[in-house]
């Protein structure tokens, strides 16, 4: 069980001097006990130091972010694990019941914080059932699945830390977290900065073996900072791909039966799927994924209110091709392409009965390339003139949806879109070249890669994915990005402000 503040220096003193009165004791002891003795001391003696390491705190708190952060740093690399569990012995959260704390803590906000106040909600309410944390739609009938997407403005002059995918790199994470303590933005696990947020998008766990610890501390930073670490859901925040991908199997391996699958991705379903996030009358689509023309966030961007929320009960992506038919402009071959994959449906999970574009969608890397295509072994890709089209469309006359920012678009080998997240340091906006040139070379130089960037009108920025992860080790990269929007009263002078934080990977 956890203690308060004060027991729990008065219980770091009693530990102290518990190992100070064993190393004397060995040391009286050494001639009389023998060398065997003396070693059974000295490590019951460290076994002490260890348990001293890991302090006990408040309920809502646990351990403090330097025992945290130190405790994790013992943690080999996912790059030299290559996919096998580190030593047991290593773990940092070496019971389950340290990380069902903290999602009972977080079940706590979610189900009694803003999400649960029907006047935050535009449109339709979750069901009952959405807020009963022990029941889950996964495999109930009575039970729906009910995504949802966010509206969040922040006063001028705020700043919004932003992250792509995670995928169980648990340094990385921490090594930004670092950053942000040396900048004066956080301290332990709380900001400092009232006019300083951040943001993640999505895609926490899977392909890395420390998905638990990326998650516990995710949910540790918005425990400390109600409202102000928004968490996006990604494509693999979804039961039929954390199945498949590693972290289930990662959860079983530590904790064996403790291991509570239902409880850890039901967190899942109050992460919205797409956040507007802003100022004023502009907004930027924060997502994992993509655009989604089926959805129509029009009620949400006209509310008055700072914090709301809209379901997604329908997407309307056929509705939308038969009344908006300039989202193409021309282009017959995107068109009857587009014909062939929209479908008006109502979500049954994230991907069926199709998948959900904020999550799962991509864009085209070049201006010059097709303004719609489908990959059926992956999503939709969007080209500049529907991306222009329908953010135009999908913007309110109160509010305007100036671009997109997300992440996910990547690959574990080099290809156009890897080549030049690298180039871009880590922040790539898509279709400042009109074609590939010959033979996959391209100047750096052609691309933007200063510390402080304009956001132009209708643009899309792809935010790389963490370092010691299949797709750092593939592409020969050791850096974390670090991107924070500054955000203006004007859209014309919002910026964003690049930093890359080097990350050990051996």
């Amino acid at each position: 069980m956890w203690i308060d503040d004060s027991a729990s220096e008065l219980a770091a003193q009693l530990v102290q001097r518990m190992r100070l009165k064993l190393l004397c004791g060995a040391l009286r002891q050494v001639t009389r006990l023998g060398a065997l003795r003396l070693k059974l001391i000295l490590s019951v003696w460290a076994v002490g130091t260890l348990l001293g390491s890991l302090p006990m705190a408040s309920a809502e708190s646990g351990p403090d972010f330097e025992v945290w952060r130190e405790a994790c740093a013992r943690l080999p690399k996912n790059r030299v694990l290559g996919g096998r569990l580190p030593p047991r012995a290593l773990l940092p959260l070496p019971r389950f019941a340290s990380v069902s704390a903290v999602l009972d803590a977080y079940f706590s906000g979610a189900t009694n914080g803003p999400l649960s106040q029907t006047g935050t909600w535009v449109g339709e309410s979750p069901s009952p059932g959405f807020f009963d944390v022990a029941r889950s739609w996964h495999g109930n009938p009575r039970t729906a699945f009910e995504p949802f997407v966010q509206k969040r403005l922040v006063p001028p002059g705020s700043q919004v830390l932003l992250q792509g995918d995670l995928h169980g790199d648990i340094h990385s994470l921490l090594a930004v977290l670092g950053r942000l303590q040396e900048r004066g933005l956080l301290k332990g696990f709380q900001i400092t900065d009232p006019r300083f947020y951040m943001a993640f998008l999505g895609d926490y766990t899977d392909r890395g073996v420390y998905g638990v610890e990326v998650i516990y501390t995710l949910l540790r930073l918005q425990l400390a900072n109600p409202g102000r670490v928004l968490l996006i859901r990604g494509n693999h925040e979804d039961i039929s791909l954390v199945s498949r991908y590693g972290f289930l199997a990662e959860g079983q391996a530590k904790y064996g039966a403790d291991f509570d699958a239902a409880k850890v991705v039901r967190f899942h379903d109050f992460l919205p799927v797409a956040v507007y996030l802003g100022t004023g009358d502009a907004v930027v689509q924060l997502c994992h994924g993509g655009v989604e023309p089926g959805f129509d966030p029009r009620p949400l961007l006209q509310s008055d209110r700072t914090n709301a929320f809209q379901r997604i009960v329908e997407l309307k992506q056929q509705v939308y091709l038969a009344t908006k038919p300039a989202w193409a402009q021309n282009d017959a071959a995107a068109g009857a392409e587009a014909a062939k994959w929209f479908r008006d449906f109502r979500p049954q999970s994230p991907i069926s009965p199709s998948v959900i574009g904020f999550m799962w969608n991509d864009f085209t890397v070049f201006s010059g390339e097709t303004a719609f295509a489908n990959n059926p072994e992956r999503a939709s890709i969007y080209g500049k003139a529907a991306v222009t089209h329908i953010l135009q469309t999908q913007s309110a006359p109160t509010t305007r949806v100036h671009g997109v920012i997300r992440a996910h678009q990547h690959s574990g080998v080099p290809n156009p879109i890897m080549r030049r997240l690298m180039a871009s340091r880590g922040a790539f906006r898509h279709w400042q070249e009109t074609a590939e040139p010959a033979g996959d070379r391209f100047e750096a130089s052609s691309l933007e890669t200063g510390a402080s960037r304009p956001i132009p009108e209708g643009s899309v920025w792809t935010l790389n994915v963490s370092p010691d992860s299949v797709y750092g080790q593939g592409n020969g990269f050791t850096f974390a990005t670090v991107v924070i929007l500054q955000i203006a009263p004007a859209f014309a002078d919002w910026r964003l402000s690049m930093d890359t934080v080097e990350v050990p990977v051996k």
